[in-house]
């Protein structure tokens, strides 16, 4: 019989924070890697050679929060067509801690979407944690799909049919879009004209009470 050691090697430990990037700080905040994740600026000059157009607009001032509309050009230059356009509301990823609706991964993503579905896109720029914890993301979910519903833009009030809403997200995102069509089921009265279709979970990051075990 071999005298040759077969128990398990000591696992590997990894620094969670520095495998992220990140820098905990002694207030609970943390301190993130402005280079790890670029961002892009939006185009929402309909003059510009571009497809898709961008724009921001603010949602809540006193908590930062904000959205990146994506429209495809070809819808204003066909403005006299009577034809409304779906409309996608995204969460992006990032592990509840990173990245932001601007991070170029994201904006490119939304684009393309744009550019293949021939939709309108709302993404979400939320809170983030540790400085934000859940529910914050979630509430911030809801917020926005309340403002789609009041809100007076153009984009959305000229090209988006209310009637064909999907409510997406990657990664994290997928789990805040999960928890909010859940709650959109529940006050769908109140979202009217806004009519949630489906849900949209991209690569879907998302727990539960009891674990699966090994898999």
């Amino acid at each position: 019989m071999s005298d040759h050691n077969t128990s398990p090697s000591n696992p590997t430990i990894t620094d969670p924070y520095h495998h992220l990037q990140i820098i905990p700080n002694p207030d609970g905040t943390i301190t993130r890697d402005p280079n790890r994740f670029p961002n892009s600026s939006p185009s929402p000059d309909s003059t510009n050679p571009t497809p898709v157009l961008s724009k921001d607009m603010i949602i809540n001032r006193s908590k930062k929060t904000w959205v990146r509309m994506f429209l495809p050009s070809q819808t204003i230059v066909d403005s006299s067509s009577t034809n409304k356009l779906p409309l996608v509301v995204y969460f992006h990823g990032g592990g509840f801690i990173n990245c932001s609706a601007s991070s170029t991964v994201f904006h490119d993503f939304c684009s393309n979407m744009v550019l293949d579905l021939h939709v309108v896109i709302v993404s979400v720029d939320y809170r983030l944690a540790p400085e934000h914890r859940l529910p914050a993301a979630y509430d911030d979910a809801m917020e926005v799909l309340r403002w789609i519903k009041t809100t007076q833009e153009d984009w959305l009030r000229g090209y988006v049919d209310y009637t064909r809403c999907f409510i997406m997200g990657s990664s994290s995102g997928a789990n805040t879009a999960c928890h909010a069509g859940l709650c959109a089921s529940q006050e769908a009265d109140n979202l009217v004209p806004l009519k949630i279709k489906g849900l949209i979970l991209h690569h879907p990051f998302i727990g539960g009470v009891k674990g699966l075990g090994q898999r």
